[in-house]
């Protein structure tokens, strides 16, 4: 029987669905059900805003005795431990029950449990009618600090956003090359950076990268800001993101859209572009294949999406 060696567990709103769904095809090649994933495939649950913990499988069986028993021949022993019931959908398992099955699991474990500040987690849950026992890594949202960036303006992406882009670019592979191609303040860079992977940033406004730089400084991130025209990027890159620039300080031509576009498409292999307005006729007239699409609304504001292309050059 083929195992999967993690259970991922998720959580977004329901103007997130569709970007959680598509930064889930990009890192693990298949789609989470019911905010639940298992896979083989090891990541960080800090990488995403919308993955709150992982479960590092150790034992399953769809009989519960069984379970124990199992448990129970890993010989355990760790002081300071904790053990978490996770109900996942499906579950109708009682609470009382629930409890009863915590109390089997803390007395298949060897050492003295510490309910306040653990040394480590184990997680009970019972999913697809298996029930599972392993460690949870939960997402440490160290990444929050970020929203606390010295420079920023109103109309910049939301830092689940940033983190999603960073994801579906790099398709979860920290050797791939990214370059931010309108890098604003650094949104997208400063996610990238938190998450280890390599990324440049490029702008034509000397005060965005100076601003830009001042905010990957400020959390002791280093990367190359390029003040310049994204055409004149001598380097190349796995792929890239671009956000294009919509504020009333950023005032851009279907002519400026196509140029950027074009441009950041001598250079990479993969483009992630994200617009306001729909701009599928000019990513048509760019000569790219869009291979993914998908819309996030903005709470309260029915009105305003953004959109998001997942491009290949035809």
């Amino acid at each position: 029987m083929l195992i999967d060696n993690y259970i991922y567990y998720f959580g977004y709103d329901d103007t997130e669905t569709e970007l959680s769904a598509l930064e889930t095809k990009y890192l693990f090649n298949k789609q989470e059900k019911n905010k639940v994933l298992l896979s083989d495939i090891k990541i960080d649950p800090s990488v995403s805003a919308f993955i709150k913990r992982r479960i590092d499988i150790i034992s399953l069986s769809k009989d519960y005795s069984m379970l124990i028993s199992n448990i129970k021949k890993e010989c355990i022993s760790i002081e300071g431990f904790k053990v978490e019931y996770i109900v996942l959908e499906g579950d109708t398992t009682e609470y009382a029950s629930r409890l009863d099955k915590l109390r089997d699991i803390g007395f298949s474990i060897e050492g003295t449990p510490d309910y306040y500040n653990p040394t480590i987690m184990f997680v009970l849950c019972y999913y697809d009618d298996i029930w599972y026992f392993g460690t949870s890594i939960k997402n440490n949202l160290d990444w929050y600090k970020h929203k606390q960036k010295p420079y920023s303006y109103s109309n910049s992406i939301s830092v689940s956003i940033a983190k999603a882009l960073v994801n579906m670019a790099s398709q979860g592979n920290k050797e791939n090359k990214l370059i931010d191609a309108c890098c604003g303040v650094g949104t997208v860079m400063l996610e990238a950076c938190f998450s280890g992977y390599k990324i440049d940033g490029s702008d034509i406004n000397p005060k965005l990268c100076i601003d830009t730089r001042a905010n990957l400084s400020y959390f002791g991130y280093v990367a190359d800001v390029y003040t310049t025209d994204i055409k004149n990027v001598n380097k190349t890159y796995e792929a890239a993101i671009i956000d294009l620039p919509y504020n009333l300080l950023s005032i851009v031509t279907e002519n400026d859209i196509l140029h950027i576009i074009k441009s950041t498409t001598e250079i990479t292999d993969r483009l992630v572009i994200v617009s306001t307005a729909d701009i599928t006729d000019t990513i048509h007239r760019s000569s790219l294949t869009i291979t993914d699409h998908c819309s996030i609304r903005k709470k309260g504001k029915k009105s305003f999406a953004r959109r998001i292309w997942v491009c290949v050059p035809e």
